[in-house]
């Protein structure tokens, strides 16, 4: 797989740190499913890669429980404060975040997993990504991630607005060097890695009318619009985001029909 620079287009900003936590909220389910399919149990001790707003792993250290540890790792400074902040708000002792990537940090002691959610798509090389984090996972231990293959986003009957907007955000995404279809790419990427062949799983988000959360598209887009603008993908005039999740969900309804996110597949694998 080919090594190419990739940048983080929705920023770090508190708009986006509360965006990623209303996208956590809809898709912990599936996630909570991955974990516990994968092995993830109580007394673990877990390395979540690209920590974010620390959805991930909240998730995490509810299933290893008291006994259990989950460390947080993140790049960006402001991802990291706020997860710090959250976890003391929610008395939440079993986590604890740090700054910095993962790949390149140095631990005392080897975790029991390593998981990620979204973030392996947006690494130069993620192959090499896993590869460097599997150090840091016992021998027998776990390695998870999940990530999107946005080309499962869609609508049916097609609701233009609503299309458009996931064109926008695919387009935007895939300029910066993201891996829009990372998800579809994991089985190889774990072989090439060299951890033995990954088992998979699929989840999205399905809803008609008022069902399905617009509003973190929407939201998403808002966090995107700078680099859309900067891209001439789409100007401000043309998105309308104060009204964008009403009109999308407006012609979902007028319609009658439904809308899907992107897909989020899950692979794990056991370290030789």
């Amino acid at each position: 797989m080919a090594t190419r620079q990739s940048s983080y287009a929705l920023g770090h900003s508190e708009h986006e740190l509360e965006r990623l936590s209303r996208q956590a909220e809809v898709f912990a389910p599936f996630t909570r499913q991955l974990f516990e399919q994968a092995g993830i149990s109580s007394g673990m001790r877990i390395l979540d890669v690209g920590c974010g707003a620390g959805d991930v792993a909240f998730l995490a250290a509810e299933l290893v429980g008291p006994n259990g540890e989950v460390v947080g790792a993140d790049h960006s400074a402001a991802a990291v404060e706020w997860a710090v902040a959250r976890a003391q708000e929610q008395r939440i002792s079993n986590v604890k975040f740090l700054e910095g990537d993962p790949v390149v940090l140095k631990f005392e002691q080897q975790f029991d997993a390593v998981v990620g959610r979204l973030v392996l798509m947006y690494y130069p090389d993620p192959v090499d990504a896993i590869r460097k984090l599997a150090r840091h996972v016992r021998r027998g231990g776990l390695i998870i991630f999940q990530e999107f293959d946005m080309e499962n986003a869609r609508s049916f009957p097609t609701a233009p607005t609503f299309d458009r907007a996931v064109g926008w955000m695919k387009q935007t995404l895939s300029a910066t060097n993201t891996r829009v279809q990372l998800g579809l790419e994991l089985y190889p990427v774990f072989l090439a890695a060299g951890l033995p062949a990954p088992k998979l799983r699929i989840d999205a988000l399905i809803g008609g009318g008022s069902e399905f959360p617009c509003e973190i598209l929407a939201a998403a887009i808002q966090s995107l619009l700078p680099m859309m603008e900067k891209l001439k993908i789409a100007t401000s005039a043309e998105v309308e985001v104060s009204t964008l999740a009403k009109r999308m969900r407006d012609e979902v309804m007028t319609g009658k029909g439904v809308v899907l996110s992107p897909a989020l597949i899950g692979a794990w694998s056991r370290k030789g």
